[in-house]
């Protein structure tokens, strides 16, 4: 196919469909050029080569580290202890926020706290399993070899003068003996007061 056609096609496609769907790599590797030296099938075989190079070096890039992975697991215990805490009667009306502003947080100052252990030890952290029920605080904490914990996770209920019923959510770490509330957020409940947890 002469060179002018082929490439006015490209460019009929190109406008027929906005630019979402671009043409097959091997349009461009068909020519009939005579100045080329390779023959067309020595040329199709060093393209497929290159790209089969670079899906090879995108798929490298695209693993995850051990701290990309401990990171990534923390986060599914983290939001699954965090719902089970919230209950039936509180998560549906502070989830969408909760995962909006709070669990970024909580990403944060896991991968922050953590940040001092060697990848050979993330493997000796773990969530706790049983966030409390009624009016504590305990979300969920962090814990060395289960025994140990290096952050905790709570959440408050603050209620200011007239303005109704917030959950201040807000964690404290072992480097300072858990003696200080590093604050991650607050999401508004209502006037009324919250139900309990895990109700």
């Amino acid at each position: 196919m002469p060179n002018w056609i082929r490439k006015s096609l490209v460019v009929f496609v190109s406008i027929l469909t906005f630019g979402l769907v671009s043409p097959s790599p091997t349009t461009f590797v068909n020519n009939n050029d005579n100045n080329d030296k390779k023959p067309r099938d020595e040329r199709e075989v060093s393209f497929l080569n290159k790209a089969t190079e670079v899906d090879t070096i995108s798929e490298d890039t695209e693993e995850l580290t051990d701290r990309e992975k401990f990171i990534s697991k923390m986060m599914l215990e983290a939001e699954e202890q965090s719902y089970l805490k919230f209950g039936s009667k509180i998560k549906p009306v502070i989830e969408d926020e909760f995962r909006l502003f709070i669990l970024p947080e909580i990403e944060k100052a896991i991968s922050d706290v953590t940040s001092i252990f060697p990848e050979e030890e993330l493997s000796y952290l773990s969530i706790t399993e049983q966030p409390s029920a009624g009016t504590s605080e305990r979300i969920f904490h962090v814990s060395k070899e289960g025994n140990e914990d290096i952050i905790r996770f709570h959440v408050r209920r603050d209620r200011p003068p007239q303005e109704g019923y917030y959950f201040n959510f807000h964690y404290h770490t072992y480097q300072d003996e858990f003696q200080s509330h590093y604050v991650l957020g607050d999401i508004y409940w209502d006037k009324n007061t919250p139900p309990k947890w895990m109700s």
